[in-house]
């Protein structure tokens, strides 16, 4: 990524959950540029510190600390890049939800909107719900509403994405940039840390490396074949790569869908895995638990007219190259 000329080399570049999945690339990719990152994240006891052992960074601050942090820094923060989240779609504390992903965006929006910083969030494509409502990022406040989130994840996410637009719309302060991305099933390298909330290809690597038997769900639709169901995957150096752009464009504005714009299968998915790892995957198939299957998203596919529109061109991997590169940088990783 080239050094964004429209941001000051002695701004600061805020990244909310900068050590984590798709913050950490972010965070590297900018500080590789030559800006003054600074990193608010929790790290606990695992090995999540790794996402960005090798990035030159200007400083890390825990979130208990990020108000008083940004208290100092007003006049110095050229953006705010926020992906903290709670993501776990199974999480049941919906407190959780409000306190992480409603209260924190909404205070660093109404921040930068008073301090005329430039913010982009994460939203999510968990808030097109089963998708009856399509998969356009169309912002109006009546598009919005005709959304129905299948979870308090999606819920959370799509309350700010309302929130956020009418802000716009009842001319309330808000940001000289702002953007919320609707990434759908992003998957690459950094997110072991994740756990059980990991994507499916790093899930089942190391099961497909060692030959062993792949499980999906068994599909519980009629319109779709076990393995069938479809997601719009997309790599995690793709998504980094299109909030580097929106920097470089500060007159770029709205929500935005992050997807490749193909939907592809498990199966499809499994088989690409198993390619570029060099083995043959089996499968086997279960029932979806109970508890999921009226939550379960049997298609996605991001409509991406809206972010090409703004100007962004570059090519996203396909799913083939996406996974073998995540392949080749598991191998590397050791």
């Amino acid at each position: 990524m080239p050094l964004i000329e429209n941001l000051s080399s002695t701004d600061f570049i805020l990244v909310t959950g900068g050590a984590g999945f798709i913050g950490s690339h972010v965070a590297c990719d900018l500080a590789e540029a030559g800006l003054r990152v600074v990193v608010s994240d929790l790290l606990r006891s695992g090995d999540k510190w790794r996402n960005i052992a090798h990035a030159h960074l200007h400083d890390l601050i825990r979130p208990e600390m990020l108000s008083g942090w940004l208290e100092r820094h007003r006049g110095k923060v050229g953006a705010i890049i926020h992906m903290a989240a709670v993501s776990s779609t199974t999480e049941a504390d919906v407190d959780k939800f409000v306190a992480n992903n409603i209260r924190l965006t909404l205070d660093l929006w109404k921040w930068c909107a008073a301090n005329a910083t430039r913010f982009i969030y994460a939203s999510s494509a968990a808030t097109y719900g089963d998708g009856s409502a399509g998969f356009s990022d169309d912002e109006s406040p009546g598009a919005l509403a005709a959304l129905r989130p299948l979870n308090a994840y999606g819920w959370s996410k799509h309350f700010v994405d309302r929130r956020v637009v009418e802000d716009g719309v009842r001319n309330r302060p808000i940001p000289p940039q702002w953007v919320g991305l609707k990434f759908f099933n992003v998957y690459g390298p950094k997110e072991t840390h994740k756990g059980d909330m990991q994507s499916v290809v790093s899930k089942i690597y190391p099961i497909v490396n060692a030959d062993g038997t792949i499980t999906l769900f068994r599909s519980h639709n009629p319109r779709y074949s076990d393995g069938g169901q479809l997601r719009d995957f997309v790599y995690v150096k793709d998504c980094a790569a299109a909030v580097g752009w929106l920097l470089q464009n500060p007159e770029v504005s709205g929500l935005f869908n992050v997807g490749t714009g193909v939907a592809r299968s498990f199966l499809d998915l499994v088989e690409a895995v198993g390619v570029a790892a060099g083995h043959s995957p089996s499968v086997q198939f279960i029932d979806t638990p109970a508890e999921l299957r009226e939550k379960y998203q049997y298609f996605t596919q991001a409509d991406m007219t809206k972010l090409r529109a703004a100007g962004f061109d570059r090519p996203f991997h396909t799913l083939e190259e996406g996974v073998r590169d995540f392949v080749s940088c598991l191998r590397a990783a050791g």
